[in-house]
C-alpha cells in the first residue's frame, strides 16, 4: 500500500506489512481489533470515537493534519495469514525517501517488534527512532492502557503531542 505522508509529516509509524483484513479493505490498520486508531484517536482528540467511526479517507486526512504519517518497513512479502511471525522473503520499502517525501520529519516509531528489526535502516536518517508495541490484537500481552502510556511517551518526545 502507499505510504500515507505529507510535507508536514513529523513522525512516521512505520509497521510491518498490512495483514489480510487490511489488504482487503485496501485500509493501514484495516482489522477491526486494530487498536491503531483508537491509540492514536485518544491521545490526539476529544472525541475518540467519532474518529474511529470516521471514514477511512477522513481518519487519514485528520492524521496528516496531526503531522503523523503511517507507512510499512515491507514493500512486499510472501505470507500465510496475518501474522508477522510468518513473514517469508520480505523486501523492504525505501525508507531513505522519507527524507525527501516529508521534510518536517523529526522522528520514527516502529509499530511493533518486526517493523523494529529494520531500526539499522531508519536510524540511518539521523532521526530520533522509537520502538512502540504493537497495536495488533496478536499483542494480548499489553492492556491497551499499557499501550497507551507508551504511545503517549514516544508521541511527547517526537513533539507530536501536547499536554492535554
Amino acid at each position: 500500500m502507499p505510504p500515507v505522508l505529507s510535507p508536514a509529516t513529523r513522525l512516521v509509524i512505520l509497521g510491518s506489512f498490512p495483514g489480510v483484513a487490511s489488504l482487503r479493505a485496501q485500509q493501514y490498520y484495516g482489522h477491526p481489533q486494530n487498536q491503531f486508531w483508537r491509540l492514536s484517536a485518544t491521545l490526539l482528540t476529544d472525541d475518540p470515537t467519532a474518529l474511529q467511526q470516521a471514514p477511512y479517507a477522513d481518519r487519514l486526512s485528520w492524521l496528516l493534519a496531526q503531522g503523523l504519517g503511517v507507512w510499512d518497513v515491507y514493500a512486499s512479502c510472501e505470507r500465510e495469514g496475518s501474522l508477522d511471525s510468518a513473514i517469508r522473503a520480505p523486501v523492504l520499502n525505501d525508507l531513505a525517501s522519507l527524507r525527501v517525501h516529508c521534510p518536517q520529519l523529526a522522528a520514527l516509531a516502529h509499530n511493533g517488534g518486526e517493523s523494529f528489526r529494520h531500526a539499522r535502516h531508519t536510524q540511518a536518517l539521523g532521526l530520533p527512532v522509537y520502538r512502540l508495541p504493537s497495536s495488533s490484537p496478536a499483542n494480548a500481552s499489553w492492556s491497551f492502557e499499557r499501550k497507551l502510556a507508551a504511545w503517549r511517551e514516544v508521541l511527547q518526545h517526537a513533539g507530536c503531542l501536547t499536554q492535554r
